[in-house]
Parts: structure tokens; C-alpha cells; sequence
């Protein structure tokens, strides 16, 4: 008995302070309408260790507290947003992705707005939204079925308007038609 409770007593003493939350803003990819917003909230509840902080529609950004050190020990913090991206496109049916913030400014970017006809619907605005938003030098892109457009920032050194309607051209889309 004396043996257990000298080798006890030699233990480092357990963490007793409850990890911290800390703050993070990601850029949010899926958020191509504001009625979107909803969509992010529902996964979120099935996310209990983030709290969805702040939602900037404006800027396609998302500002989560958590706590990384606990949800995930020893990673470093670009593989930090990797994983939450991992729960979250897992929460929310793959329809957002978290990613790093920007590093180009905002004032760099060009704004482009493509007419699209074929816009009726959520389904049709996600679709044109992600043939968008995949391309390389897109930073922000919207869908609108109520406006008809399509609009993205971009950053004219990486892409340009030809590109972003050939994109919408391969997945069906009828341009400059509302």
C-alpha cells in the first residue's frame, strides 16, 4: 500500500485548468447567399465544441472559439484548419468548407458579376457557386436566384471573367439571360 502511494505521489499532478477557447476567423466557402447563414447555424448544432461567434457575409468569413489544444493536441495551426474543416464539411453535408483567410486585400480584387439564367433554385445557385468558387484565384463568389447573377472577387493575377463563365458554361449555364 505504501509502495502504490509513494508511486502515485511522484505523478506530475493532472491539468487541472479547463483548456481555453480561443478565437479564430476562417474564410467559409458555401456561403453563396445570405438565407445560407441558416444552413451554417443548423450544422453548427451538431458541432458542440465550436461556438459560432460571428458570420461576415461580406467577406465570406466565419469566426469560430474553440478550444485547439484540446480538440486537437500537438497539431500545428495550419492542420488545425484542416480539421475543422474535416467537421464541419462533415456537419454541414459537405456544402462548406473552412479555409485560411485571404491574403490578397480586398482592394486588389476585381468585382465580376456574370448574368445566368439558369439560376431557379438553391440546388442551381450551389451548383453555379461551386463551379466558381473552385477556381484558383477566386476569393469570394455569390449566387442569387433572385437577382440572377453570379458575382466573384477575384484576383485578376490568378483568373479572369472567360474563365469564370466557362465554368458556368460546363456545368449548363445560360449567361447574360435573367
Amino acid at each position: 500500500m505504501l509502495a502504490i502511494l509513494l508511486a502515485l505521489a511522484t505523478l506530475p499532478a493532472p491539468d487541472d485548468k479547463p483548456a481555453k477557447d480561443e478565437r479564430v476567423t476562417y474564410r467559409l466557402l458555401g456561403l453563396f447567399s445570405k438565407d445560407r447563414e441558416k444552413d451554417l447555424k443548423l450544422a453548427f448544432e451538431d458541432l458542440p465544441e465550436f461556438t459560432l461567434v460571428s458570420v461576415d457575409f461580406e467577406n465570406a468569413e466565419v469566426t469560430l472559439a474553440f478550444a485547439p489544444g484540446k480538440l486537437f493536441p500537438g497539431q500545428k495551426p495550419d492542420r488545425v484548419a484542416e480539421l475543422v474543416n474535416d467537421r464541419v464539411r462533415g456537419a454541414s453535408g459537405h456544402t462548406f468548407v473552412i479555409k485560411p483567410r485571404r491574403t490578397v486585400p480586398r482592394e486588389k480584387l476585381e468585382r465580376v458579376e456574370i448574368a445566368a439564367g439558369f439560376l431557379d433554385c438553391k440546388a442551381c445557385c450551389l451548383a453555379a457557386y461551386e463551379a466558381v468558387a473552385a477556381l484558383d484565384g477566386v476569393e469570394q463568389a455569390t449566387a442569387s436566384a433572385k437577382e440572377g447573377r453570379v458575382t466573384a472577387l477575384i484576383d485578376p493575377k490568378r483568373t479572369d471573367r472567360e474563365k469564370l463563365e466557362a465554368a458556368l458554361k460546363q456545368k449548363g449555364a445560360t449567361l447574360g439571360k435573367k
